[in-house]
Formats: structure tokens, sequence, C-alpha cells
């Protein structure tokens, strides 16, 4: 199957923004999946030495899901619009299964709810590119910000117009699906990249926390960290939240 233009278009940004996370070398993720075993040896290596050499090694991390949440936070009245209609899509289906909805009633708010949240979700991350664009902050990356923005203005339009179809019952089902579909696939693509360029920054922040308070190694963690003994490992997360919290 063909791909359409804007998943290419995006991909190849998104590629360029990979690439430009990967070049920092200060800050390594702590579960082995995407690192291979020769790092994870030359870091053991590293660490070993620091140790037998009798220095002491300054270990932090940086829990990447509560920093990100940082940029998201800058678009609060989107996001609520994004829970509001997850939360229409949770009623529905509690009335659904209690039997106060029929099929028919059912699949077609079904059907409206889920493209009303992609129009949601789109608009959102739009808006998180808006303001990286203005943003001194993001100025590295503009140029390749402002092709994905273009890209996404798209995306926005497609969900518009189907929010529209879906709600005039312009639109047969299987034509429904196949539009959705794409447009789902599109605008995880749009996420993606939107993450990427945050995940630069927060690499970018951690070494300006980092490298004045003395740091030897920091991690990224994702999600929660379930153990860590504070006097070895300083989580500095709240210092790199600071440090972007005026990017946007």
């Amino acid at each position: 199957m063909t791909r359409s233009p804007v998943v290419i278009a995006i991909a190849a940004v998104a590629l360029v923004l990979a690439v430009g996370a990967l070049v920092f070398q200060f800050v390594v993720p702590t579960r082995s999946d995407g690192v291979s075993r020769a790092d994870l040896d030359a870091l053991r290596g590293q660490v070993a030495a620091v140790k037998s050499g009798g220095a002491g090694l300054k270990v932090a991390f940086v829990n990447i899901d509560n920093a990100f949440a940082v940029f998201l936070n800058a678009v609060s009245d989107l996001r609520q619009r994004s829970a509001d209609k997850l939360q229409q899509i949770t009623d529905l289906q509690s009335s659904f299964s209690s039997g106060t909805v029929t099929q028919d009633q059912y699949q077609k708010r079904l059907n409206e709810y889920n493209t009303e949240l992609l129009d949601a979700n789109i608009a959102m991350y739009a808006n998180v590119l808006d303001r990286m664009i203005a943003s001194s902050s993001f100025s590295d990356l503009r140029a390749d910000l402002q092709r994905v923005r273009e890209m996404a203005q798209s995306l926005l339009d497609e969900a518009k117009n189907l929010v529209s179809m879906v709600k005039g019952g312009a639109i047969s089902s299987s034509e429904f699906q196949t539009r959705i579909s794409q447009t789902q696939t599109n605008y995880a693509s749009l996420e993606k990249i939107v993450n990427q360029a945050c995940a630069v920054k927060i690499s970018q922040a951690a070494q300006k926390v980092a490298i004045p308070r003395g740091f030897d190694l920091v991690f990224i963690q994702k999600n929660v960290v379930l153990y860590f003994n504070p006097a070895m490992v300083t989580d500095i997360t709240d210092f790199v939240k600071s440090e972007i919290a005026g990017y946007l």
C-alpha cells in the first residue's frame, strides 16, 4: 500500500530529530531496549574504572514522562478537551453495557466521539508545535518543526471534515473506517515527532542541570522508578522541569 505524502514527509523530519536526540551522549536509558550489549558493557566498564580509581560516581536520573508533561501543560485547555472526550466514550460504553442505548445509537455516537477525540488530539499537538516554533528555545529545530506544522494543518482539516460528515450522516461506514484509520496513522506520526522534539530539549536541559552539579552519569527513567538508593542516585527531574518550564 502506498504511504501518503504526509506520512512520508513527517517520517523524514522525525528521522532528523531522532538523530539529534541520539547525538546527546550525557543521558542514557535505564532499560536495555534500544541499547546494544556493547554499549552496556562499555558503560559497566566505565563505572568499574571510576570505582577502582577510588572516585565517587555521581549518578542521577530524569523521569521522562514527568518532564514531558511540562510541555503538554502549556496547552492544558486542549488537553482537557481530549480528556473530556475520552470520558464521554467511557460513559457511552457504560450506557451501552447497561442497555440504555441501542446498538445503532451506540455505534453512531462512538464514531462521532472517536472522530472528535482525534480532532482534539491533533489540535493539541498542533498547538504545541505553534508554541515550539515561536519559542527561542526551539530555534535550532524551527525549520523542521515548521514543515511538520504545515502537514499538521492538513490533518486538522481532514479531522474536522470527518467530524462534519459523521455528524451529518454523509459518509458510509466503510469510507469512514478507511479515512479515520488513515488519519489516526498520520496523527501517530505527528505525535511521535513532537515527542522527539521535546525529548531533545529535555536532554539538553538535563545537561544544563547535571554538569554544574557535578554529576557523572544521568539516566532517563520511563514512567516510574521502583526503587533507588537516595544516597547513591539523585532524582533531578524537578530541576529539569524548572529548566524547561519557560520553553513554551
